[in-house]
């Protein structure tokens, strides 16, 4: 199978192609951005496509990540990878990038539970928990940073995201310390394809997974004279 995979959720934009007969990714890019995803993403895509000497109607599969993350950049991915799928004529499935941080983790067959952050601004992280072999202990959700830091109930978590270090410097001093702290940026866009090739296009569909309203909302229309 071969699986395009796009990631523009948070601060990077990067795409990849994966073909599973072969285990192996045969092309990628990833750069570091904050900004300016809309600009980049479709170049990027092209070069990768071309890297790998591949047509898009190649592709068995798209994958995208589908939040939660940048209103802007999540918007810019899904277009993306809609548009190719149409164009393409090819399934286009969403993962979560919560569940793409914790993939390389829970891929080590480790004892210890996952809990994936990511930073939700204003003292807030979105954030997950799940057992070391993927198992789900505590859903995806939007909180304040100490409610975020009372899954040290679970023991000696392995911390992964982009918030990762914010909780680690607010752990409770009582408390069984982090395991590991892993700060990433964005999630590996490998893992973003091989959960891509994994996931069942029924039950992963390519639509938004926000968690919360935008912070920014249109004004209200003035008042009628």
């Amino acid at each position: 199978m071969l699986i395009l995979a796009i990631d523009t959720a948070l601060d990077a934009c990067a795409a990849a192609v994966l073909d599973t007969n072969a285990g192996q990714l045969i092309a990628q890019e990833q750069q570091p951005m904050k900004r300016g995803h809309a600009e980049a993403l479709m170049p990027l895509i092209a070069r990768v496509m071309r890297a790998g000497g591949l047509p898009f109607a190649a592709l068995d599969r798209v994958a995208v990540t589908t939040g939660p993350g940048s209103f802007t950049g999540l918007r810019v991915g899904l277009s993306a990878a809609r548009g190719i799928g149409l164009a393409a004529n090819k399934p286009v499935v969403g993962l979560t990038t919560l569940t793409a941080y914790a993939a390389p983790v829970v891929s080590q067959n480790a004892e210890q539970p996952v809990l994936s952050a990511i930073d939700a601004r204003h003292d807030q992280v979105y954030f997950q928990v799940v057992a070391g072999d993927g198992t789900s202990l505590l859903r995806a959700r939007v909180g304040l940073i100490d409610e975020a830091v009372e899954t040290s109930r679970f023991g000696a978590l392995h911390l992964v995201g982009n918030a990762a270090q914010f909780l680690a410097q607010r752990w409770p001093a009582k408390s069984t310390p982090p395991f590991k702290v892993e700060a990433l940026a964005a999630p590996d866009i490998t893992w973003v394809a091989w959960l891509g090739a994994a996931v069942n296009p029924e039950t992963a569909p390519p639509r938004p997974y926000y968690l919360r309203a935008p912070d920014v909302k249109a004004p209200a229309p003035p008042p009628v004279p």
